[in-house]
This record gives structure tokens, sequence and C-alpha cells, in this order.
């Protein structure tokens, strides 16, 4: 039998005063993400420095699966955050033309 995979939105909330240790970690927060994406793991990932927060979807088993890999992120240590596992996760793709050579 198949594992079932769940999306999880985890609300992360940044420190009032962004400090040279947080910022400096951003290149690497940044670098895990995209390997994040690329391995399957993550499939939306936002930030509104207006709002002092970070929002992110994850695909995983379970929410402690979640977990390690949030606590794997650099910045997480510097952030609050919660996880809810989502009951509906839809998102408009964006539509491509086909390009044709002929």
């Amino acid at each position: 039998m198949a594992n079932e995979m769940y999306h999880y939105m985890v609300d992360f909330t940044m420190p009032a005063v962004l400090t040279e240790r947080f910022t400096s970690r951003i290149p690497e927060q940044r670098a895990l993400v995209n390997q994040y994406f690329t391995d399957g793991n993550l499939v939306s990932y936002s930030v509104s420095l207006e709002k002092s927060k970070v929002w992110a979807v994850f695909i995983a088993e379970t929410e402690e699966e979640v977990l390690l890999l949030v606590k794997a992120m650099p910045l997480t240590r510097f952030m609050s955050h919660n996880i809810s596992i989502l009951t509906f996760y839809n998102v408009l793709t964006s539509r491509l033309h086909s390009f044709s050579v002929n």
C-alpha cells in the first residue's frame, strides 16, 4: 500500500529586528528552500517583510516529517512557527503556450 502524502502549511513569524546573525543565514536558507523544491518536499514558499511572515507549504506523510524539514532550515531558530495540516490546497499553475518549431 502506498504511503499517504499530505500538504502542511507552516506559518513562521520573523523577529521584529532582523539582525546580522539572521540576515547572514539567508543565502543558506534560500539554498535549502531550492533543494526542498527540487526534492519535492516544498510546493510553496512566500515571504512578507512588511508583515514579518514566511509561509511555506510542504508535502509529507506526517507532521513529524515536516518538523524535521523545518528544523533543518537555517532561519528556523530565529522564528516562531506553527504547522497545520491542510484540508484543501489548490493552486493555479501558470499556463505556458507550447512553442512549435514548424
